[in-house]
């Protein structure tokens, strides 16, 4: 029996994968958990076009990636912090602060988990930070810190 997976089984196959089972093996374990369904042409037509939709929506969410990388790379962010001895910076300017700056200055809804910082910026003058948009997409967010 041909089945149509719905979610990934181990040892079988991935989400979407046409595969050949036992009867017995389709009947009694991967129909009932509803881990697959029968591959008619109906439910092949369904997966066929259920595939085109997600492929449309992900060219959607790239693109939409790709222009909002294009504002985050023409704009910047200035932070102030405060200075010790000798105009040494005192604390550390992290994602979250970095984020809500970006949120208040440019009107940008940057998620924190998406600024890439190895670690906190703990220097004064312009940084360039990376800002992982979508897995192909990462732009450079300039992020400029000043003496308070």
């Amino acid at each position: 029996m041909e089945v149509v997976l719905l979610e990934d089984v181990k040892a079988l196959g991935k989400k979407g994968q046409i595969v050949k089972v036992n009867d017995g093996y389709a009947r009694n374990f991967i129909l009932p958990k509803k881990l697959g369904v029968e591959a008619t042409s109906k439910n092949l037509n369904d997966l066929k076009l259920k595939k085109a939709n997600e492929e449309k929506l992900a060219a959607e969410q790239l693109a939409a990636a790709k222009e909002l990388a294009a504002r985050i790379e023409k704009s910047s962010v200035t932070l102030s912090m405060k200075a010790g001895e000798n105009g040494k910076a005192f604390g550390s300017v992290s994602s979250k602060e970095i984020a809500a700056a970006a949120t208040e200055q440019l009107s940008l809804e940057i998620d924190k988990k998406k600024l890439v910082l190895a670690e906190p910026l703990k220097t004064f003058g312009t940084h360039e930070v990376p800002v992982k948009l979508h897995r192909d997409v990462t732009a450079k967010l300039s992020v400029k810190i000043v003496e308070a």
